[in-house]
């Protein structure tokens, strides 16, 4: 599914759980989750525009795993 998607459907659910008791916990937990997929997307985005390879960031924090080596047969 798309973060948009999830998004629009995630703020419905919010909208309908906080009819009549915005104060409610049940009504923070479902805006918290709206605001967690949409900085999930703004960083997404963000990750996008700068084109970075995502194995890149990956193995500079491991460069010795296995997706990281790179086997010479010669």
């Amino acid at each position: 599914m798309k973060l948009a998607e999830m998004i629009e459907r995630k703020v419905t659910e919010a909208e309908k759980v906080c009819a009549g008791d915005e104060g409610s916990d049940e009504c923070k937990v479902a805006w918290d989750e709206v605001e967690e997929i949409s900085q999930a997307k703004a960083h997404l985005r963000v990750k996008l525009e700068r084109d970075e390879d995502p194995m890149e960031e990956f193995c500079s924090g491991d460069p010795e795993t296995e997706e990281c080596t790179v086997v010479y047969d010669g």
